[in-house]
């Protein structure tokens, strides 16, 4: 009889506590530490739920001490014992006021040497615990992180159950309809020579369940983007997908915002105050340069061209006659927290977004030090120390450059000083909503106007008389939620009208027969009694990894993807072999040997 026919756990390694002690208890884990005394051996057993410390004491049981001096790291094992409290107690875990002296022992499988050794302050390289992620997993940090995934999942579709909201699956094996990322395309075997797409978004058919009179929907949803990946994004990824019909944007901040902190309360254990704070997408590129952005950081963003307008300044000069700016911020005593040296080197914080460099100035007893500070004569100085309402030591660092160049390299100068000068503390929250957004913006590399959501969003109705002749100024119902500087979620009030649909398709340069070939079944379903609505799609993995206080999204993923989208453990993306190429009716176009190919 086995020890699992045996016995029954009784309790998870992470359980027991002083109160226990007395207590028979039978634990299955895994060894994660042994520690030999000679006449006591120390296993740490582990689980999902923790370590609890087992004893095996050699004048208690010879021949049980002996099998335990065979145990080694990652054995899975059985143990019966009894609980006791412990002499010395260990704080740092939550079973340290108490100890299992065993009486019995199985070892139920044993383990190979791994190659990392798997301890929470994980030494080894992240490739090499992707290719091994199974043996990551073991680490109590990433179980904690997928129990605190479910736990939202749970939180998620309790709270928009209780608002009326039905959970509907909606394909994955759908129609190319490109805009946006690139498609993940599926070859049909039936179909030679046609292709399925990997939905980016369940966008269509959440919109075509608001026409067929679902009234409030949302799917917990796999989506896939075929896109160059970083941090917090993956080809593959999970979003809240939400929709319903007949309502406004303030019903959506209303609900969304009771989600967002429905969430960070039952999972994260936070309160974020209600209403959410609301802030125009002009708003935040003008005093933030980014429309994510983390107010936490106090320092706002100013434009300063009026000042640099007449200064024989050739750097600025330059900038301001090509329509430029000279735009910046002023960090409070940031002329004493940063040497000339590191002042210099925040060049390399903005050029990759295509700024040429930082233009610093101190202040110090009313005199400006930095390399144009001599260009400025007393007024300009004046008018600048005003402008930024600065005193010794402040620091003034501005961008000149045009608005797109000079915004996004001051947010990310703003974003890289904040965190590292410590202007905030970690334990911080601020939400906002990002609303207003332009409908369109212009692509030079495609020479044409792109939607800055997608192309089903609904313009403003003040705006629609634009739509033709100045579309850069039509606003859109569009609106995105802030955490952190981190967007968690983004959504719109849609299209419901097929007129107005065949409109913004027409500023896209999506006209005539192009437009029904690609959303033919949308225009189709418009003629039916379209109800107006609208919905949000929250990055759920983003979410999670905000609340676990992760660095990235794939330390929240079960499975993730490498910036290069391979999954090392199993070896994908790999080739496959001709019969599978030929029922498909395909082949390499780079080593095909086929005529006509």
């Amino acid at each position: 009889m086995t020890f699992l026919e045996k016995y029954k756990r009784t309790h998870s390694c992470g359980e027991l506590r002083e109160g226990d002690a007395g207590k028979e208890v039978v634990l299955i884990g895994w060894v994660s530490v042994r520690r030999d005394l000679g006449n006591l051996i120390f296993i740490d057993l582990r689980d999902r739920e923790g370590i609890t410390q087992v004893v095996f004491d050699k004048g208690r049981d010879g021949d049980l001490h002996s099998a335990a001096s065979r145990l080694k790291n990652e054995f899975v094992i059985g143990v019966r014992g009894r609980v006791a409290k412990r002499l010395h107690k260990n704080e740092k875990i939550p079973t340290g006021g108490i100890e299992v002296i065993a009486e019995e022992l199985e070892v139920i499988n044993e383990a190979e040497t791994t190659p990392f050794v798997i301890e929470e302050d994980v030494k080894a390289s992240e490739e090499l615990r992707l290719k091994y992620r199974y043996l990551d997993l073991r680490r109590l940090k990433n179980q904690r992180a997928l129990k605190l995934r479910h736990l939202a999942a749970q939180v998620v579709r309790s709270y928009l159950s209780g608002l009326g909201f039905i959970e509907v699956e909606t394909p994955f094996l759908t129609k190319s309809t490109p805009e946006g990322a690139r498609d993940y395309l599926v070859p049909s075997r039936v179909q030679k020579g046609c292709f399925y797409a990997l939905p980016q978004s369940p966008q269509l058919f959440k919109q075509l369940l608001m026409c067929a009179g679902l009234d409030r929907y949302f799917q917990i949803v796999r989506c896939f983007r075929d896109e160059d990946l970083r941090a917090d994004r993956q080809p593959e990824f999970t979003q809240i997908d939400i929709e319903a019909s007949f309502i406004t944007r303030d019903d959506i901040y209303e609900m969304m915002s009771g989600l967002v902190a429905e969430l960070w309360e039952k999972v994260g254990g936070r309160k974020i105050s209600l209403p959410i704070d609301r802030l125009t997408y002009r708003d935040a590129i003008d005093r933030y340069g980014t429309d994510r952005p983390d107010r936490r950081i106090p320092w706002i963003l100013k434009d300063a061209t009026h000042i640099f307008k007449d200064i024989p300044f050739r750097v600025t000069g330059d900038v301001i006659a090509s329509g430029g700016i000279v735009k910046g911020f002023c960090i409070k005593e940031g002329g004493s927290k940063l040497t000339k040296k590191e002042l210099e080197g925040l060049a390399e914080i903005v050029k990759p977004f295509g700024a040429n460099g930082v233009l610093w100035f101190r202040l110090d007893d009313g005199h400006l030090s930095g390399v144009a500070a001599r260009y400025l004569g007393e007024q300009h100085v004046s008018d600048l120390v005003s402008l930024f309402e600065a005193s010794p030591p402040d620091l003034i660092l501005l961008i000149a450059a045009d608005h797109s160049t000079a915004n996004a390299s001051l947010a990310a100068l703003r974003s890289f000083l904040g965190k590292r000068l410590g202007v905030y503390d970690s334990d911080d929250l601020d939400v906002v909503w990002v609303t207003d957004f332009p409908l369109f913006e212009w692509s030079n590399e495609e020479n044409r106007y792109i939607s800055m959501h997608h192309p089903f969003t609904s313009p403003n109705p003040e705006d629609i008389h634009l739509l033709e002749k100045s579309p850069e100024k039509v606003r859109a119902l569009a609106y995105d939620i802030v955490v952190n500087g981190i967007e968690i979620g983004g959504g719109s009030i849609r299209i419901h009208d097929r007129e107005l649909q065949k409109r913004v398709f027409g500023v896209l340069g999506i006209k005539g027969d192009e437009a029904e070939r690609r959303f033919g079944f949308l225009l189709e379903a418009f003629r039916y009694g379209a109800p107006p609505h609208g919905g949000i799609a929250f990055g759920f993995d983003r979410i999670v990894m905000l609340l676990a206080g992760a660095e990235s999204i794939r330390d929240v993923i079960a499975f993730p993807k490498t910036t290069a989208a391979q999954d090392l453990m199993v070896d994908a993306p790999s080739e496959v072999d001709e019969r599978q190429l030929d029922e498909l009716g395909l082949c390499l176009k780079r080593d095909c040997q086929k005529k006509g190919c």
